[in-house]
């Protein structure tokens, strides 16, 4: 699709440096802020349309489905993508999995182990609210696993989505990139609200003086696993009203390009339609 906003957000070829992406950028993207929300919500209703054929298709015997992988810093707004956006079509189309730490039986398998329990199937919206490339993000800034195995497991992800793609998986993977300055303000937000102090970790400040590191091992994730099966997107997440926008169109425009369609009933309509009109009534 010419001057589509994938073209416009996909990664960069190596060498990716995140230092020139602007976190608050808008490309693309309307200038006045409450168009781009009505915008928003023009998008979703289009969106649940489409997806609601691709559910109708999952349930007929197709195999196509769609995984929206989101990544980023805390406070870039996964959350809120999934509230925004993705609350704007039907529930029962939608498979949302959190990815937490592991747990002691997950890490008693291979790292990919819990994700492939987690893929969508077919017909279904599939969301990761953080997802496998935790395991090389954490473990590659943390020092707990080897550079050489973080370099493996690049090259496992990358066999893996390929696998996901040609058994129909469709996949949109989100890196929100947030500014240092803004995740701050944000923080500062969550401890100043007191229905919003729960959200608040202490590890997140511990964190943020990982940024760097934090930004250079997303750099070489996006420079290892961005293939046309299984695109990265960078989405400028400063302003949230325009994060929303983009991924909401980042789905719509990877819907509309798949062109779900509604099946044909399996039976004569008009026979059904006389039956019903008909019948006699209850008693």
């Amino acid at each position: 699709m010419a001057d589509s906003l994938r073209d416009a957000l996909r990664a960069p070829a190596a060498p990716v440096l995140l230092s020139r992406l602007d976190p608050r950028a808008t490309p693309l993207a309307p200038g006045d802020k409450d168009r781009t929300r009505d915008g928003t919500l023009a998008d979703g209703r289009r969106l649940a349309e489409l997806q609601e054929r691709l559910f109708a298709e999952g349930a007929t015997g197709g195999r196509r489905r769609v995984l929206l992988v989101l990544q980023g810093m805390d406070t870039s707004g996964k959350g809120g993508v999934v509230r925004h956006v993705v609350g704007a079509v039907q529930p029962q189309g939608v498979q949302y999995r959190a990815f937490k730490r592991p747990s002691g039986e997950e890490l008693s398998h291979g790292f990919l182990w819990r994700i492939r329990r987690a893929v969508p199937e077919p017909g279904m919206l599939g969301v990761f609210d953080r997802s496998h490339y935790e395991d090389v993000l954490a473990g590659s800034v943390r020092g707990t696993v080897s550079a050489q195995v973080v370099e493996r497991r690049h090259r496992e992800i990358v066999r893996f989505e390929q696998r996901l793609a040609g058994d129909g998986v469709t996949l949109v993977k989100v890196f929100l990139h947030i500014s240092p300055w803004e995740q701050k303000e944000r923080l500062l937000a969550r401890l100043d609200d007191s229905a919003k102090q729960w959200k608040f970790d202490p590890h997140d400040i511990d964190d943020r003086a990982l940024w760097p590191a934090y930004m250079r091992a997303y750099e070489t994730v996006l420079e290892r696993t961005d293939r046309d099966v299984a695109p990265w997107y960078v989405v400028p997440s400063d302003r949230k009203w325009y994060r929303n926008w983009a991924v909401g169109r980042l789905l719509l425009e990877t819907l509309t390009d798949l062109d779900p369609r509604l099946p044909e009933p399996t039976y004569d309509v008009a026979a059904q339609r006389d039956r019903l009109i008909e019948e006699h009534p209850f008693g």
